[in-house]
């Protein structure tokens, strides 16, 4: 990795979300700072990394946007548009300053009620993850050129709106699109949508920080609470899912010795401490009974000793409350353990229309077909996967299950 990709992944989400701040134009701010980073490729490359690089990075994208602001005056004639937007210009971007840390009010900009719900997360993917419009695309199961719409149309709501950028008063309403937000930003982490990499370590950890923020704002919310438990109890599991050569290992396999013990700690913590107002009133929320199935694979001693029937249970509460594929795909895999894979499968029926690129079910089917002996019909479901992955590690896997397979054909 190069070592613009690197301040890129550590300081691009900090940057921007201080930029817009500054400008309160959140295209001039992307624009700025992506021209910052453009021309770090080639100056970093003949002189060297600076010593501060985001101090140097947050100097060139403020001249870059100034210059920019400075044009446009001049050729509108409205000097006075530079006076009100200032910009704080480092003399020295190699100085060791503190960089404020706005991330959180760009995200309640981004999610802002004006918006559609799936433009929010989109945005906000996009500026506070930092997600290619590629890699938003696929979360959303539409074409690049129809997301890079999307999140041009919010960026003008924004600006036509008025919409400040700020943390605001009443964070209630906005919270759902932000739970959202934060909970994709870490699924992009924990299995990327394309590319060669399975993990993404930096984007987990950017929406557990982006978490800890939430449960800090708001910390008798039980969902907030759940979504923090849940990202912990996954990302605990990190150094377990790939082995020595990146090769993909199935939650059955893991070395569980391998399991961050103090993680898991953490997020078990998280469940069964309720807020300082005492429990919420009502049933759990989607992201508390998601986080309640990850506690319950995370405590198992052994892969033999998981609780499945109560993991079926929850997921079968999970899916009455959001009516998810998805969560009926996953429920799929518990019932499978419980009931067997006929009734795996008789759960899966239809859901094609729903999970048309999703790459898991026809996976899940294959495994299904394969436990009941019916080899041929795994054959064509672990074609279907391949298709559809969207990495080389997780193609590498269904590969090996469908070559593994094979074999016993010949």
């Amino acid at each position: 990795m190069s070592t613009v990709e690197q301040a890129y992944r550590e300081h691009w989400a900090r940057l921007l979300a201080l930029l817009a701040s500054e400008l309160r134009d959140l295209d001039l701010a992307e624009d700025a700072l992506q021209e910052a980073y453009a021309i770090a490729v080639d100056r970093w490359r003949r002189d060297g990394e600076p010593r501060n690089p985001a101090g140097w990075l947050l100097t060139a994208a403020r001249n870059r946007a100034l210059d920019r602001l400075r044009r446009a005056a001049v050729a509108t004639r409205n000097l006075t548009e530079l006076s009100r937007r200032p910009l704080l210009i480092v003399d020295d971007p190699g100085q060791e300053q503190p960089i404020p840390d706005e991330r959180l009010r760009l995200v309640f900009t981004c999610c802002h009620p004006a918006l559609a719900m799936d433009a929010r997360v989109a945005l906000t993917l996009r500026c506070v993850g930092g997600l290619t419009t590629r890699e938003i695309a696929r979360l959303f199961l539409v074409s690049e050129p129809t997301m890079a719409a999307r999140i041009t149309r919010a960026k003008k709501k924004i600006a036509q709106a008025g919409i400040p950028y700020r943390v605001p008063d009443n964070l209630g309403e906005r919270l759902p699109g932000v739970l959202a937000v934060v909970y994709l930003i870490f699924t992009e982490g924990y299995a990327a949508t394309g590319g060669d990499r399975l993990l993404r370590h930096e984007l987990a950890a950017e929406a557990i920080h982006l978490g800890r923020m939430l449960r800090q704002l708001m910390p008798a919310d039980s969902e907030v609470r759940g979504l923090l438990a849940l990202m912990i109890l996954h990302h605990a599991r990190r150094e377990a899912r790939l082995g020595p050569a990146g090769e993909l290992i199935r939650l059955g396999d893991q070395d569980r010795r391998r399991w961050r013990a103090t993680e898991i700690a953490e997020g078990l913590d998280l469940i069964s401490t309720p807020g300082p107002a005492g429990p919420p009133p009502g049933q759990p929320g989607p992201y508390l009974l998601q986080a309640a199935i990850a506690a319950e694979h995370a405590s198992a001693p052994t892969a033999a000793g998981t609780d499945w029937k109560a993991i079926a249970l929850l997921y079968g509460e999970l899916e009455r409350i959001t009516g998810s594929a998805v969560v009926r795909l996953n429920r799929a895999v518990a019932v499978a353990e419980v009931a067997g894979p006929q009734a795996a499968l008789d759960l899966l029926d239809g859901l094609e229309e729903a999970l048309p690129y999703n790459h898991l079910l026809p996976a899940t089917r294959a495994e299904m077909w394969r436990r009941l002996g019916r080899a041929r019909e795994a054959m064509d479901c672990y074609a279907q996967a391949l298709d559809l992955a969207g990495t080389g590690v997780e193609r590498a896997f269904l590969a090996a299950r469908r070559d593994d397979l094979g074999r016993v054909l010949e």
